[in-house]
């Protein structure tokens, strides 16, 4: 008897763990860390080194911590960005510390719905140094947007072709509040690594019909020769305002630890008044001192005839960072 109870209660523990493992979801835990020290190598001019405005131009600095909390289990998932320091301000000033917060539900093998706020799909750069070659970022990039709050809906038609819709917020309102009940829609189709986006609606700082294209894309010109671009447009009949611009990343890895990039970079804003360019070439090195910590030295040079440059007509810069991921 005493045999047979235990045979059972063994049986019952082995389906109850059964149970607790196949019910278990996947948590995960990653982020980044970055901090720098810049230097304004033009005599008596205290303009940015980089394009972000809470980013000093001579000294130590703090760039941003972010650390992303993921949970999916079956079909589902939520992912929570939290994200601090001046670059993550800049960056998501309405936000606080959210740099995104979402759910998504995996409808099927092809298709994801995601609701939240989630990073932007416009553009070639984003708010995490790890996710970028260059410290600094483009004008491009600043211009925005950066972030969107709503629904998108991703479409995998095949290993190569893909299409995602959405309708949120304005990008410029992300604090989960709509007062104006204005809304933007989104649009993107990428192929074999070339994307073409497209948002079009409010903006979210008093204008209702502000379009934006961009294509992001890059090719493998050799084994160790990457050529990535960047080319976006946007104008508002509204505003009577927009820009316009291209920066092309070519970047060639030297060994398995470091690695040379140079950014140039050529942006206009348009108007009625009157149009202002920009150019920008920036110079970057990325060297794996670990897997998780990476040096980037970079030298840039920023030059206006139409005051787009701080405290004069151009503004050389000198930064060193270190970025870790875990």
């Amino acid at each position: 008897m005493k045999k047979i109870i235990f045979t059972l209660l063994l049986a019952t523990s082995l389906v109850v763990t059964g149970q607790e493992k196949e019910d278990k979801g996947t948590f995960s835990l990653s982020g980044t860390v970055d901090v720098y020290h810049s230097s304004n190598l033009k005599s008596g001019s205290l303009g940015s080194v980089g394009v972000l405005s809470d980013v000093p131009a001579n000294g130590f600095g703090l760039g941003m911590v972010n650390t992303i909390f993921a949970y999916e289990k079956g079909k589902a998932g939520i992912v929570a960005d939290l994200a601090y320091g001046p670059r993550a301000n800049a960056a998501n000033a309405y936000t606080g510390a959210i740099n995104q917060l979402y759910a998504y539900y995996n409808a099927s093998e092809k298709v994801t719905l995601t609701l939240g706020q989630f990073n932007t799909f416009y553009g070639y750069e984003v708010i995490s140094p790890s996710g970028n070659f260059n410290y600094s970022v483009s004008y491009l990039f600043n211009a925005g947007p950066f972030s969107h709050t709503g629904l998108k809906v991703d479409y995998a038609a095949t290993e190569d072709l893909s299409f995602m819709l959405a309708i949120t917020n304005p990008h410029g309102v992300t604090a989960g509040a709509n007062p104006t009940n204005d809304y933007q829609l989104g649009f993107q189709t990428g192929y074999k690594g070339q994307y073409f986006n497209l948002a079009y609606g409010a903006d979210g700082f008093g204008f209702t019909d502000v379009l934006y294209l961009d294509y992001t894309g890059g090719f493998d010109v050799s084994e160790s020769f990457f050529l990535g671009i960047n080319a976006a447009y946007s104008n508002s009949s509204d505003a009577d305002a927009g820009y316009q611009g291209v920066a092309l990343y070519l970047q060639n890895t030297f060994s398995d630890k470091l690695s040379l990039g140079f950014r140039p970079e050529f942006y206009t804003t348009t108007s009625g008044a009157g149009d202002a360019s920009v150019s920008a070439f920036t110079l970057s090195g990325n060297y794996s001192l670990t897997g998780s910590l990476t040096i980037i030295p970079e030298i840039r040079y920023d030059s206006s005839d139409d005051g787009l440059v701080p405290f004069g007509k151009d503004v050389t810069g000198a930064t060193i960072a270190a970025v870790y991921s875990f």
